[in-house]
């Protein structure tokens, strides 16, 4: 019986011989001898006795029996050498009562090598086990700035606080982010059922991705798992059998192919700039109309208590007005963590709404498990480069607005310090900021902007910029009805402390939100084309009409006509902010002479433009409400890292 499956075993080897041969691969176990021939090593680290998972272990420590394995370790050798009979024996013994003998070896790199006990290894490793017992020394190489070497020390914070080794990602920062999708603060240790919950859940989920014929991708499954918990929540996927999620993946399964092909979103940067091809399965493109919609807006807070709610509340109402007695929307308010919003989305999908509006970044991963479970409602998150096909995302190209308003803070300001306060150091505020000190710098090349964060622990940011004395203030974007005041857009400090309004930017989710309705009738929206296929992200701006800047009646005529001339060229595609020559505050030329900078360059803008003093704060510094936004869409967000 045990010579049938060795061979089997031999069976699968010498076919993932020659199919590393046909690759021009290199057909037996890698040596660690050899590697290590290459590599400098500066620590050696006992680790004891463990459990070593078998998908880890990938190579002999010496040269001795290296050909007598495939890469997979399964034999090469016949059935009638004494190799074989050894193997058999291995495979009786194990059947039987078990292979209780630890092996030794090595690990290097998050990868481990068998000094003793290759064929206990092929034996497990042919019987499917997941793990084998083993006596192991870690090596450790000297720090690197290649990204294998990065990943290696992200690995082993992990590993002193989980000591868990199967999980391997193969993209910077995946360790942190599981970590704070598990709850779990930067160096707090785990005790051992916390490590037993998350191999057993991690070994589950293996086997659904192995059922699901992930092997096939070029995701590992570290990779995939990352994206179901994030989907899912960690807390959901616990009690889930490998069924289940198996289900579960099948239901995501365009999610894990984004995230194979790198997580890339598409900018759509002007209406009617899509495809158009059909709108759903049961409805064909261009017969869509107004009257089919029925619209929710789901809002964390309420527009009496938010600016950003109110905003998009006045949004909702123009709508109504744009397709007077055509559409119908209602409201879902007070949907502040997932489960309220996923609840929300429930109700909405419930009441018959087949359209729906989540207005908060915060809302994107309820979204997304919301539109896995109602695949024919449509589902819009209002964030900006979140890479998930199952929604769409829009956000409005705002640094547009901001450098407008910092021309005219310069044209009108007789100092040469302007004020700037900005609220989250997240996906697009850096373009905000930039946007503001280089239109200010195009009317006076000797401007400085002065930075204050409102979500920064510690003193107000306006009661610092009190102190410097700066009197033109680039403020807040919106009014929150419950709590009205003038510190909003730009506004001039006078004398005796009043405050005069001068301009501020403009969201208007009004027309976004007509435009994208136009759309979906139209056939050139929200497709089943891009649905399921690729991230959609609407980023409309200017040329749009989907933002403005308004102006004091006040305001002189010569600084009006400039500013008229700056939107009209904008709008027109004649120009854009990010043009030329830029250098960050640390001198680096970040965009050249004749140059401008892409959209993604724009979104993903880490750095501060050298005439704004000041700087981007760290996690620590943040408020927890900003600390929990800049986990989910920071600039920072693997470190540590909008709703308004």
């Amino acid at each position: 019986m045990a010579l049938n499956d060795y061979a089997a075993a031999l069976k699968q080897g010498r076919r993932r011989y020659q199919t590393a041969l046909t690759r021009g691969q290199y057909p037996y176990l890698p040596v660690l001898d050899d590697i290590l021939s290459y590599t400098e090593v500066v620590q050696s680290v006992s680790l004891g006795l463990m459990d070593i998972p078998l998908s880890r272990i990938v190579g002999t420590k010496t040269a001795g029996r290296t050909n007598a394995f495939a890469d997979n370790f399964m034999p090469l050798l016949s059935e009638k050498s004494e190799f074989g009979a050894k193997w058999a024996s291995l495979y009786d013994h194990q059947v039987s009562d078990g292979i209780r003998d630890p092996i030794v070896a090595y690990e290097f790199m998050n990868r481990f090598y068998v000094q003793e006990g290759n064929k206990r290894v092929s034996v497990m490793k042919y019987l499917e086990a997941y793990s084998i017992a083993g006596t192991v020394t870690r090596l450790i190489p000297r720090k690197t700035e290649e990204k294998e070497n990065r990943l290696y020390y992200e690995f082993l914070d992990f590993y002193q606080v989980s000591q868990i080794c199967e999980i391997w990602f193969t993209k910077e920062g995946g360790y942190k982010k599981l970590l704070k999708l598990m709850g779990k603060k930067a160096g707090e240790v785990w005790d051992v059922e916390e490590q037993r919950l998350l191999r057993s859940i991690y070994g589950r989920f293996s086997t659904a991705y192995k059922m699901a014929h992930g092997e096939k991708l070029e995701l590992s499954v570290a990779d995939a798992f990352l994206v179901y918990v994030e989907i899912y929540g960690y807390e959901r996927i616990r009690e889930e059998t490998e069924q289940e999620m198996y289900r579960a993946l099948q239901k995501i399964w365009e999610e894990i192919r984004l995230a194979e092909q790198g997580s890339q979103v598409e900018l759509v940067q002007n209406p009617g700039t899509e495809k158009a091809s059909l709108l759903t399965r049961l409805i064909p493109a261009g017969t869509l109309t107004p009257e089919m919609l029925k619209i929710a807006f789901i809002y964390p807070k309420t527009p009496e208590t938010s600016g950003w709610t109110y905003a998009h509340e006045l949004g909702r109402l123009y709508l109504e007005q744009a397709f007077e007695g055509r559409v119908k929307t209602c409201v879902f308010d007070r949907a502040g963590t997932a489960g309220e919003v996923e609840n929300a989305i429930d109700l909405a999908v419930a009441a018959g709404c087949n359209l729906i509006f989540t207005i908060a970044v915060q809302m994107a991963g309820p979204s997304v498990r919301c539109a896995v479970r109602h695949p024919k409602v449509r589902i819009f998150n209002c964030s900006l480069r979140m890479p998930y096909t199952s929604i769409h995302t829009y956000y409005a190209r705002m640094y547009e607005s901001k450098f407008l308003i910092g021309a005219i803070a310069a044209a009108l300001s007789r100092s040469e310090r302007l004020g700037y306060v900005a609220d989250y150091p997240i996906y697009g505020e850096m373009a905000n900021i930039n946007a503001f000190a280089i239109g200010a710098r195009m009317v006076n090349p000797y401007v400085k902007v002065c930075l204050e964060w409102a979500k920064k622990r510690g003193t107000g940011a306006r009661e610092r910029l009190n102190q410097e004395g700066l009197v033109f203030i680039s403020d807040n974007d919106m009014i929150t009805p419950r709590n009205a005041s003038r510190e909003y857009g730009l506004y001039r400090k006078r004398e005796d402390g009043s405050l005069e309004n001068l301009a501020t930017p403009i969201w208007d989710w009004g027309k976004f939100y007509e435009r994208i309705i136009r759309n979906l009738c139209s056939g050139s929206g929200e497709t089943d084309a891009h649905k399921g296929k690729k991230a959609v992200n609407y980023w409309w701006g200017l040329s749009a009409d989907v933002i403005d800047v308004i102006c004091s009646k006040t305001m002189p005529w010569e600084t009006r006509r400039l500013i008229e001339f700056l939107k009209h060229s904008i709008k027109s595609g004649s120009f854009q902010p990010f043009d030329g020559l830029i250098r960050s505050q640390d001198g680096t030329v970040r965009c050249g002479e004749g140059e401008s900078l892409g959209p993604d360059e724009i979104i993903t803008m880490d750095w501060l433009v050298d005439n704004v003093t000041g700087k981007i704060p760290e996690f620590e510094e943040l408020t927890e409400e900003a600390q929990a936004l800049v986990s989910l869409q920071g600039i920072k967000a693997d470190e540590g890292s909008s709703e308004k």
